[in-house]
């Protein structure tokens, strides 16, 4: 166990998989708040154009590299008061289509991450999800829940299954090594900077209709999920940075306001017409196997408990799903106009 007095207010950031939709957005909260960031990312899913207004800023520095680099990762480890580790295979697509590389790139990854941070004692903040709950149906989840997956044979939960080793491994550390660590697991969170590229369904949905496309529903759409903005998540997953109670805890962070994903697509379609009458965008429903794999499998609900991380940091969503839909909107049209529903 960690004496919760060994930690102060930290100065240096070290932020893995910064250039990414998340990661870009901590790094220019924190640069934003006077502290220094330090950058290391290999753009394999990131993008140096969602950090190309803070390079030349003089607290923020830059490392293109992987993780398992690890002298570039020790460099920068030793110069950190606190690691928030955000560097991850993402998307359902991604995890589909490249097992081996959402394998190795989550566990491999976590590990030279966590041998990096015990060598200062850096405080380390992981990046989990949702996922990890797998096909569990006790709604809202809560962090002590059983965990229910699917096969191995079907590699959509090797990703459930690589980040729940994560945490395994990071609590490890902890108890084991006294590495003061805490994990977050993100509810679906979204904003401007993320990309529809990997599956992720808003993005997604905004492009198609901003395109006049119908938009892909996948299943029969009666699946539901809670969208929780990434500004949102910023602030929590620094809270929990610089709480020390929090050190060896596991927090959900999510929104709980629930929407199938049918009344989100419809949702979409509703507020893209604001912006274009002409918009003629209906909605096709596509089978999970002809638009991922045979076989695949989806969780039906997935709403988060957010007691814990409530009690401990005072954390909860601030923005409603409309104000989400508009700002990533407003991410791909740069219109300043739009009014999101009330």
């Amino acid at each position: 166990m960690v004496s919760s007095q060994l930690f102060s207010k930290p100065k240096t950031y070290l932020i893995t998989g910064g250039a990414g939709f998340i990661g870009s957005h901590i790094s220019e909260t924190l640069i934003q708040q006077g502290y220094r960031v330090l950058v290391i990312d290999n753009l394999s899913t990131g993008s140096l154009a969602n950090i190309s207004h803070l390079l030349d800023h003089p607290n923020f520095h830059f490392a293109y590299a992987s993780i398992a680099d690890d002298v570039v990762l020790d460099r920068l480890m030793s110069e950190a008061d606190v690691a928030i580790h955000l560097a991850a295979a993402v998307g359902v697509k991604l995890i589909v289509e490249q097992p081996v590389h959402t394998i190795e790139t989550n566990v491999m990854g976590m590990e030279s991450v966590l041998q990096a941070a015990i060598r200062y004692r850096v405080k380390t903040v992981i990046a989990s999800t949702s996922e990890v709950y797998g096909k569990g149906n006790k709604v809202p989840f809560t962090e002590d829940d059983d965990v229910v997956l699917g096969p191995t044979c079907r590699s959509r939960w090797s990703y459930a299954a690589t980040k729940m080793v994560d945490e395994f491994l990071a609590l490890a550390y902890y108890h084991e090594k006294g590495l003061p660590v805490v994990i977050a697991r993100l509810f679906n969170t979204v904003g401007p900077r993320q990309t529809g590229q990997y599956g992720m369904v808003i993005p997604r949905f905004v492009q198609q209709a901003l395109k006049g496309e119908n938009l892909s529903v996948y299943g029969d759409g009666k699946q539901s999920r809670c969208f929780l903005h990434v500004s949102d998540a910023v602030k929590a997953l620094l809270k929990l940075a610089e709480c020390n109670e929090a050190i060896g805890e596991v927090f959900n962070v999510g929104s709980t306001e629930e929407i199938s994903i049918v009344e989100l697509a419809r949702k979409v379609i509703t507020l893209t017409r604001q912006k274009n009458k002409e918009s003629q965008s209906d909605i096709d429903f596509v089978p999970y196997g002809q638009a991922y794999a045979p076989g695949f499998e989806d969780m039906q609900r997935r709403v988060p408990d957010n007691t814990k991380i409530q009690q401990y940091v005072n954390w909860q969503p601030t923005k409603i799903l409309e104000e989400i839909l508009h700002d990533v909107l407003v991410s791909f049209t740069d219109s300043e106009h739009l009014v999101p529903q009330k």
